[in-house]
């Protein structure tokens, strides 16, 4: 099974992400819609002054809670959105995704944990969103991806990832085109390969510890 590895490059700089670059790596992640933005931009500024190799063809992915008045940003510039958790953030990247670039890849996420403070939509109405989101022009139905509570033990991990697995599985019967499965981050990666993911977003096993800016 391929794993993708994201590199989620959210408060760093432009110089983390192109040492990343020349490294080898090409998906990168960003949870804030205007940031990511202004790296897209500045890195495609470098690759068009032969700054960057050629063969560093980059996908972005935005992986961050996406709220509606940040949607044409996401649609204009990213390739992938991971946490579609409502109908509406959908229709709106579906009508503002360009028609000149490709369809935009889209993850449904979910609340495996069914904590109030975070995002996704509830287990029980993902097969539903799916569905929704699946029949929108504009954008390709791709897989789920959760954000579970933190565990240190490594069977608690588990738990939830296998269950967003099983859950993928179900919906998949009715939604063929899934084939991504994106969960797991730099503190519970082992139990994300290890259950069934098929994308980890790894930040700061990557580029360090994170300062605390905040946005």
């Amino acid at each position: 099974m391929t794993i993708t590895l994201l590199a989620v490059s959210k408060t760093r700089p432009v110089s983390d992400v192109v040492k990343a670059i020349l490294a080898g790596q090409h998906d990168f992640g960003e949870n804030y819609a205007q940031e990511g933005v202004d790296k897209i931009l500045a890195l495609r500024a470098l690759a068009q002054q032969g700054m960057l190799p050629e063969s560093a063809l980059l996908v972005w992915h935005f992986v961050g809670p996406l709220q509606g008045n940040k949607t044409r940003l996401v649609a204009e510039h990213f390739d992938w959105a991971h946490s579609i958790e409502r109908l509406k953030i959908a229709e709106r990247l579906s009508a503002q995704r360009p028609a000149r670039l490709l369809p935009l890849q889209v993850c449904v996420q979910v609340n495996v944990s069914g904590e109030a403070s975070k995002s996704g939509c509830a287990p029980e109405e993902a097969l539903d969103l799916c569905q929704a989101v699946a029949a929108l022009p504009r954008l390709n139905l791709r897989g789920l991806m959760c954000v579970p509570a933190p565990a240190r033990d490594f069977a608690a991990q588990c738990r939830p990832l296998l269950h967003l697995r099983q859950l993928f599985m179900e919906i998949k019967a009715r939604c063929p085109t899934l084939d991504t499965l994106s969960m797991g981050m730099s503190g519970d990666l082992e139990a994300a390969v290890q259950s069934g993911s098929t994308l980890v977003r790894i930040g700061s096993a990557i580029f360090g510890q994170r300062t605390n800016n905040k946005k």
